[in-house]
């Protein structure tokens, strides 16, 4: 099997990588903790409750590790619209993310959904966190010392959710209603006592080590805390709080009831520890010990049920060595294969689409503002925040990957999922600091499909590499397939960025008329590359031509002086080009401003791979027209990088060249009314 995704990838060493969460330091004495995970089998199957123990399930390894949480997102993808479920499926997914996080008490500043018909059959539902804590109270799951107690912590144990992992890491089939009882059930108000609860035991001092109960229940969270710290583990199954009666061990050990920890306590504290969790109305079970003989034992009505070797369920498990074959990339489109359309037209279809259709309907579902400090919500190149007890310091996050790059060529999608979310980052002023990945894919047993696992991880590990953006934290996801269909290979990157002032963020909005519009590393013929391009699928149906390449070092050198605009205030809105190329990326900045702009006539050439074209490493910026002559002089002949003037802001229509105007009302209008109309059964 390839090597570890994260193994490889790391650039510089801002942090920690860990079991539960990546660690970054932002200076201060402050870490921003955070990680992405998938619950994708378990929301096909109940999406609210799926989709709400996933929120739940992220947040937890935040806070486990000593962090409170200041910020979620999640990335969802769904079938076709047309499909018989795909309706429920959103309308339930939406509700459960929602309906957890807005009780929890966390705000969901970003986000991705998307619609394929690939993903009929398996959805996907990766949920994102992070949170802050002090960088000398990081807490880990690693246990140390014999004969310490292991405490149970938080809700009690039923049988939901038995038997969830094993269904999460196989193929859906015809029987798959028949797996709804392994999906849990989350309580959000449980969990935020629970919260509270961990981080005043924390400060106490009492927790040598702390592991929640994920995938697998008390299964997985013992062996992986005894096996981390070389020691074994003993536990008592009689003394585990229950709520269902009669209950099996093989029940007990592998539930997966939410909103439960696992923690090894400094014996002398055990009666602080058990007030604090009695005042919070939380169970507080001491229910085994550590010790020293390497073996994981269980016990059950006085007999043992179970004694195995605890590393070899832990860190030496075995690992498969998978035949793969090496993917090859489509034929590029033909120069004379350019399918002509009208340009007005095509743009209003690609806003007003199932693909580049507002997702308002979406987010406005969640709650963006609890706790006070959201500085940039959702709609925009990232969610930004301020960091709360800091004067100026703000935090940026974004979630971003592009399926259909990645089955057209893993290796190149790969890349362009990391540069697109370090793109992102920087378009609203952050220096990006680190990564998490969700890496979505199909059944790895077929040579295709662990082909596109292994390419996808060296071009994500190649772009984390070149633009010093490491990933400190993932989830993989195998088998995300039905009745042998896959879906779409989706590499899903979340990424953090850091603003030391967030004065000096900016938008993607239009802010004034009467502002030049650069574009920032185009080449000298603006765009060209049509493969793979929403324009080819979403107006004509095609799915042709290789993905666009990513020059990573152009990356990094445009992206760097992008953010140098920003933070010097040269620049007043900045938007980077992905789907839709030109032609969508001015609609979404005069959308998001309601002012209109007027792009330069253009002198020969094919006007729809300049405007639909979706060449990598670009940047819309627009700038006071006083400080453009000093760009011109003093920045623009040392910086390399070709950054035309394109055009002017200004009006209520949106003009690209020769095609007709198009009124920003009309695009908005598109733009917002196909996921309400979708939804509400029109």
């Amino acid at each position: 099997m390839a090597e570890d995704p994260a193994n490889h990838r790391r650039a510089r060493d801002p942090g920690v990588r860990a079991k539960n969460a990546g660690v970054v330091d932002i200076g201060d004495g402050q870490a921003i903790v955070f990680k992405m995970e998938s619950h994708n089998h378990p929301s096909f199957i109940e999406p609210y409750q799926g989709a709400a123990t996933g929120v739940g399930g992220i947040l937890r390894d935040v806070f486990t590790m000593g962090a409170r949480p200041v910020a979620a997102m999640n990335a969802l993808r769904f079938g076709d619209p047309k499909h018989e479920k795909t309706r429920h499926l959103v309308s339930g997914v939406v509700a459960g993310v929602g309906g957890y996080g807005n009780a929890f008490g966390v705000p969901t500043v970003g986000g991705e959904v998307e619609f394929d018909e690939r993903y009929n059959g398996n959805i996907l539902v990766n949920a994102f966190a992070a949170g802050l804590a002090d960088t000398d109270k990081i807490f880990y799951s690693k246990a140390e010392g014999v004969g310490l107690p292991v405490v149970y912590l938080g809700a009690k144990t039923g049988r939901d959710g038995v038997g969830g992992a094993t269904m999460a890491s196989a193929e859906f089939g015809d029987d798959i209603e028949e797996k709804r009882p392994t999906v849990q059930v989350g309580d959000p108000f449980t969990e935020k006592r629970l919260l509270e609860a961990c981080l005043e035991l924390m400060a106490t001092g009492a927790v040598i080590a702390i592991q929640d109960m994920g995938a697998a229940g008390l299964t997985c969270s013992a062996v992986e805390m005894g096996a981390k710290g070389d020691l074994g583990i003993e536990l008592d199954l009689d003394k585990v709080p229950v709520r269902e009666d009669a209950m099996t061990p093989y029940e007990m050990m592998l539930s997966e009831s939410q909103e439960r920890m696992l923690m090894v306590l400094q014996p002398e504290k055990e009666a602080e520890a058990r007030a604090v969790f009695e005042k919070w109305e939380l169970d507080f079970a001491t229910v085994g010990k550590t010790t020293d003989d390497l073996r994981f034992r269980v016990l059950w009505k006085g007999e043992e049920v179970a004694n195995l070797p605890i590393k070899d369920l832990g860190d030496q498990a075995p690992e498969y060595d998978r035949p793969w074959t090496v993917p090859v990339p489509p034929a590029p489109l033909a120069a004379d294969d350019i399918p002509q359309f009208d340009i007005a037209d095509a743009l209003l279809r690609l806003v007003g689409g199932h693909h580049g259709s507002s997702r308002r309907w979406v987010y406005e579902q969640y709650d963006t503002l609890i706790q006070g400090n959201s500085l940039q919500r959702p709609g925009g190149d990232a969610g930004v925040i301020r960091v709360e007890g800091h004067p100026t310091k703000a935090l940026a996050f974004t979630s971003d990957v592009t399926p259909r790059y990645c089955e057209a060529d893993p290796y190149e999608g790969g890349k362009q999922a990391v540069a697109e979310c370090w793109r992102n980052l920087t378009a609203v002023g952050a220096e990006p600091l680190a990564a998490t990945d969700n890496l979505n894919f199909g059944n790895p047993e077929r040579p295709e499909i662990m082909g596109q696992l292994v390419h996808a991880i060296k071009g994500i590990g190649e772009a984390c590499t070149a633009l010093g953006f490491p990933i400190v934290s993932g989830n993989v996801s195998l088998y995300n397939e039905t009745n042998g269909r896959g879906i779409l290979p989706t590499p899903t990157i979340g990424g953090v960025g850091l603003l030391p002032d967030s004065s000096q963020m900016v938008g993607a909005g239009f802010v004034a008329e009467g502002q030049p519009i650069l574009l920032f590393g185009a080449p000298d013929w603006w765009g060209t590359h049509l493969g793979q391009s929403i324009y080819l699928r979403d107006i004509f149906g095609r799915r042709d031509g290789p993905p666009p390449p990513v020059d990573l070092a152009h990356e990094r050198k445009v992206g760097d002086l992008v953010r140098i605009l920003i933070r010097d205030g040269l620049a007043t809105a900045v938007h980077d080009l992905s789907d839709g190329g030109l032609a969508v990326g001015l609609a979404e900045m005069a959308m998001a401003s309601g002012i209109g702009a007027t792009v330069n006539q253009l002198d020969g050439g094919d006007p729809i791979p300049l405007f639909f074209g979706e060449d990598q490493g670009r940047y819309l910026v627009t700038m006071p027209r006083e400080k453009l002559d000093y760009f011109f002089e003093e920045i623009y002949p040392y910086a390399g990088i070709f950054a035309p003037w394109i055009g002017t802001t200004g009006g209520t229509d949106l003009i690209l060249g020769e095609a007709r105007p198009i009124p920003v009302a009309e695009l908005k209008s598109a733009h917002e009314n196909w996921f309400p109309t979708y939804m509400q059964g029109e």
